[in-house]
């Protein structure tokens, strides 16, 4: 078997992994699994990389490769140990953003070896108008997903602001800079020229600068998945210039799958991908926050203690709020607590609670609460009229019954979670801020509503500790003006 058969091979072997792995990052049981095969098939991927260049290659080359492979792979490591779950939605961002300018660096390359000094000897004469166009759809996806992930790094870690840039006519511009592209193509696989890269380059620059500089914070879930679908179009051009087959099959495969979690999160949030694109309705809330709509009835953590000893069944709707506040470990242990109480507990997580698709499952599967507890939106949401108590927990757009009651509302029609229709809703927060998309939340007005304010795990330890660690110890009194859920 010659060394491009066993590639070839290689290839196959590791693109079935990756569709392997994809499956089982599917499930919450497979998803260990999933990680397992897709780091496999990376694994054998490079090393047919390597055994390839060096039958091609002098040694020097050969060397560089698997100095870059060390570098990135301890890079990876370091990192992956480092960074908290909170972080994860800004560290994929990055992660995208490397991709597409890798994606822009092999364009270049591949115009400077074969258009800029006439090597078209490894291309036939009649498919070089293909590479012309290959090299600039290339650059422009990779450019586009470059400074895209870079801007929503930066939103998402809080370096800018969430609110979406405005500028006139913006629809316009994005249109016409899609237009411009499409007469630089032409332009270019008929007539190749340096000028004509720097062009395209700047222009797909600037064009993903402010296709997600312009979406606001409460679409960022759907930016990051949007995101992941551009970086693997992204590799897929960049497989056809490097005519490596399993880059191809990779970036499709990635491609696809987070344009079908695009779709599945906008489905989630009652949108268009169209509209998410042309600019969400995700603001930042004015400094002065949103004017409240009526008084609000403050809860203690004691308090909250002896409704939940009391209920007969409970549901935890959890959001940004408890990744930031690292609350889930508490919130595993005070599952576990009431369970061995008898009381029924439950998880209701929204499509697009948290930064990024699955956040909210990932940060439960850490803390080990078992996932057949944990229900999505459509699984729970009928058994919010039948439920004793609801802790929100750090949600704030998710639970907004302005989606379904104010049509005025800018998230009308966005479909949530009806905690609001069980006999009594416990709402953790720092305070009576708006949430991420800016829009006020009358669920913290309701009479069956209480708020409790603070650090979300200082709160749910206070709620252990009144508690108490012993299985069926109610605490010893009833807070005064608290009516316990029936």
């Amino acid at each position: 078997m010659t060394s491009m058969t066993a590639s070839r091979a290689a290839d196959l072997v590791a693109a079935l992994l990756f569709v392997l792995s994809l499956a089982g990052l599917s499930q919450h049981r497979t998803s260990r699994a999933g990680v397992v095969y897709g780091v496999v098939g990376m694994a054998l991927a490079l090393v047919a990389t390597v055994v390839v260049s060096a039958q091609s290659v002098s040694a020097g080359p050969v060397a560089l490769i698997l100095l870059a492979t060390v570098i990135g792979a301890a890079a990876g490591l370091w990192r992956a140990r480092r960074v908290e779950m909170t972080q994860m939605p800004e560290l994929i961002a990055v992660l995208h953003s490397f991709v597409g300018l890798a994606a822009v660096l092999v364009g270049w390359n591949s115009y400077l070896e074969v258009e800029a000094h006439g090597s078209h000897g490894r291309i036939a004469d009649e498919l070089i108008g293909i590479h012309h166009a290959e090299v600039y759809i290339g650059v422009f996806i990779g450019a586009v997903t470059f400074t895209g992930s870079v801007v929503a790094y930066l939103k998402l870690s809080a370096r800018i602001k969430s609110r979406p840039l405005m500028l006139p006519g913006k629809n316009a511009l994005n249109l016409g800079a899609l237009g411009l592209f499409v007469v630089l193509t032409v332009w270019f696989t008929v007539s190749p020229g340096l000028p004509l890269m720097v062009a395209v380059t700047l222009l797909a620059l600037a064009l993903g600068w402010h296709l997600v500089a312009s979406i606001g914070g409460g679409d960022m879930p759907v930016v990051v998945s949007m995101l992941n679908s551009y970086s693997g179009w992204a590799a897929a051009a960049a497989g056809f210039l490097l005519d490596n087959n399993l880059l191809i099959v990779t970036g499709a495969l990635v491609g696809s799958s987070g344009a079908y979690l695009s779709y599945i999160m906008c489905q989630a949030m009652n949108r268009s991908f169209l509209s998410v694109i042309a600019g969400g309705f995700g603001i930042e809330a004015p400094p002065g926050g949103v004017d409240e709509q009526g008084e609000h009835h403050e809860i203690q953590p004691h308090e909250a203690a002896e409704l939940l000893a009391r209920a007969r069944s409970v549901v935890i709707t959890p959001g940004y709020g408890m990744a930031v506040a690292q609350a889930q470990h508490p919130v595993a242990e005070l599952t576990r607590r009431l369970r061995e109480r008898g009381v029924d507990v439950r998880f209701g997580v929204h499509p697009v609670a948290g930064r990024l698709p699955g956040h909210m499952n990932v940060l439960l599967a850490e803390a080990k609460v078992p996932y057949d507890i944990v229900l999505e939106m459509d699984e729970i949401n009928d058994d919010f009229a039948d439920t004793s108590v609801v802790l929100v927990i750090g949600a704030n757009d998710t639970v907004n019954p302005s989606a379904t009651e104010d049509p005025a509302s800018p998230i009308a029609g966005m479909p949530v979670l009806r905690v609001w229709e069980a006999e009594q809703v416990v709402v953790f927060k720092r305070s009576m801020a708006s949430g991420y998309a800016g829009v006020q939340n009358p669920l913290f007005f309701r009479e069956n509503s209480s708020m409790l304010f603070g650090d979300a795990k200082q709160s749910v330890e206070g709620i252990l500790r009144a508690l108490g660690p012993e299985t069926g110890r109610e605490p010893a009194s009833r807070a005064p003006g608290v009516t316990a859920a029936r």
